[in-house]
């Protein structure tokens, strides 16, 4: 269980602190090229889960085991409320279009930094070379191979000529627009206009403030094989962080819904099936095409 660092019961009793979080409270954790993860403040813990599991009895469980047990009950048995009672706030640095899927999910607090108000610092992502990729040829939203790395260099070389030429107009249009030095204010774009010029790899920043268990399915989506590279980054950046702040949830997470499995009925049969000995093509199985590669790489059972 995380150990609380204050010294005195009065203070233990005010609030729960967990000391490995608090290590990295502040501290930037890169992500990508430019961006990066910082963890603000957070509320609750482990022994935070336990007890509002307990609470109709009024006291909590007695031991670390117990309490592990438990966590493992609810994260097993889909009892989420517990887990809302904890809560974290992150300092995000990450690019426009990783932004635009991560607002998706819509059960968090969120502040983004406004360039309606100030201005965007001169930066963009731009991908490693072994990251710029041909279309998947079996997932429509998706990455297939790498590019032979001439090619790909090349398209590294046309983003960021794009990007600086953006940025260019961008800055362009901030100072002002032709005309005689003494009218130049007069004649600049307003901020909130000349920002539309950007391309999506532009870096913004917010403010994410949401409680553990929407966090887990956010992470859950997120640090799935067929996320996206550029978001799946920063949630495996997360991930590592929940392992510090709650260790016992951490654990249960991995165990029950990182690696475990739930099934379709039709999925059920299909592996009892192949348990009793029969040889199933897709077709036999009733599985959709879909549903067939997910359990062919859960389960291990290509060939």
């Amino acid at each position: 269980m995380a150990k609380q660092t204050a010294d005195s019961k009065e203070s233990r009793k005010r609030r729960a602190t967990v000391e490995a979080l608090d290590a990295l409270l502040g501290r930037e954790l890169p992500v990508l090229d430019r961006g990066f993860v910082r963890v603000i403040d957070y509320m609750g813990d482990d022994a935070a889960v336990v007890q509002a599991a307990r609470v109709s009895y009024g006291k909590g469980t007695k031991t670390s085991s117990e309490d592990s047990g438990l966590i493992n009950y609810l994260m097993q048995n889909s009892h989420t409320t517990p887990f809302e009672m904890c809560e974290i706030k992150l300092h995000v640095k990450l690019p426009i279009f990783v932004a635009r899927q991560w607002i998706r999910h819509r059960t968090a607090s969120v502040n983004e930094y406004s360039a309606r108000y100030s201005i965007l610092d001169n930066e963009f992502y731009l991908p490693d070379a072994i990251q710029v990729s041909k279309q998947s040829d079996s997932n429509k939203q998706g990455r297939g191979n790498p590019l032979e790395s001439r090619t790909a260099f090349k398209v590294r070389e046309m983003m960021a000529n794009e990007a600086a030429q953006a940025f260019g107009i961008y800055n362009q249009m901030l100072t002002g627009l032709g005309g005689s030095q003494s009218s130049l204010d007069q004649e600049a774009v307003s901020r909130e206009l000349a920002r539309v010029v950007l391309p999506l790899s532009t870096y913004t920043q917010w403010y994410w403030k949401i409680d553990l268990h929407n966090l887990l399915h956010f992470l859950e989506l997120r640090t799935d094989p067929h996320a996206q590279f550029e978001i799946r980054v920063y949630a495996d950046r997360i991930l590592e962080i929940v392992k510090q702040w709650v260790p016992l949830t951490y654990r249960a997470f991995v165990e029950h819904r990182l690696e475990g499995a739930r099934l379709s009925g039709t999925a059920v049969r299909y592996l009892s099936r192949l348990l009793a000995g029969e040889v199933l093509n897709q077709e036999q199985s009733g599985l959709s095409k879909r549903e067939w590669r997910r359990i062919q790489e859960k389960f291990q059972l290509k060939k």
